[in-house]
């Protein structure tokens, strides 16, 4: 496998570690030959992956820590970055899907914590390092629901934009540094997210945008450190802002029709 960044002996953290993408890219990180962090709300969950995690990379571990809370999560980015002497890779994957069980202006505030100032607030703490050194990557999990939002997830869809802005903006100010900052769209995976979706009412995804952990995975390893700020798993959603524009009723038509 050709890579752009040399994964052997990297220090990687990892939020959402616990399950769905973040285990999957955990792993392929460690097996890879990356000193990997896992990081995630579930212990009992982060304890079974420390274990696979170790076996592949010994000085590898996980960490509890819900990355809302965003002083926590900074704090540990420090602890780590002590202890290992740098961060060469942060992996933003942590993410919670639209709320069913709230309303109004709390349920957006709860999304973007998580989505949105989570990744953000992780972005700033370990960029400092990264262009003193001149090296390093962060690659924030996006969402085809930020540059294609369909009815239903408003404020999930809201997050993952912002997301997206956000990091391509960072991205432009730091061309040249040698640090690579990247939105990865990994397009519909049958993860606890994906599939609860799916079974809380939304239509099942066309195979053209659905993949798997392994190829997302793969995806990632391959293209971090590149030139290019997105890593699309999928093709199709990249043309839904152009057909947004040229066709925007037809466009609009199409993505009710699809989602209901």
């Amino acid at each position: 496998m050709s890579r752009s960044f040399e994964l052997n002996g990297a220090i990687a953290v990892v939020t959402g570690a616990s399950s769905g993408l973040g285990r999957r890219f955990a792993g392929d990180l460690a097996r890879a030959g990356a000193v990997v962090v896992g990081v995630a709300r579930r212990r009992e969950l982060l304890e079974e992956l420390e274990e696979q995690l170790r076996k592949a990379s010994s000085p590898s571990a996980t960490r509890v820590c819900d990355v809302s809370h965003t002083e926590a999560f900074t704090t540990l980015l420090g602890e780590i970055e002590r202890e290992h002497g740098r961060v060469d890779l942060l992996v933003n994957d942590a993410g919670v899907g639209e709320p069913r069980d709230e309303e109004g202006l709390s349920k957006y505030r709860s999304v973007m914590d998580t989505n949105y100032f989570g990744a953000v607030a992780g972005t700033l703490a370990v960029l400092p390092g990264m262009l003193e050194r001149r090296r390093g990557a962060v690659v924030n999990v996006s969402s085809d629901s930020g540059r294609a939002p369909s009815p239903g997830e408003p404020a999930y869809s809201a997050s993952k934009a912002a997301l997206s802005a956000f990091t391509e903006a960072l991205a432009m100010g730091i061309e040249g540094s040698g640090v690579h900052l990247h939105v990865l769209y990994p397009g519909w995976v049958p993860t606890a997210m994906g599939s609860g979706a799916v079974e809380g009412g939304m239509r099942m995804p066309p195979k053209a945008v659905r993949r798997t952990e392994e190829q997302v995975s793969r995806l990632l390893l391959e293209r971090v450190g590149g030139r290019r700020l997105d890593i699309d798993a999928t093709v199709v959603a990249r043309l839904a802002p152009v057909a947004r524009a040229l066709v925007p009723g037809l466009y609009r038509r199409g993505v009710r029709a699809a989602s209901s």
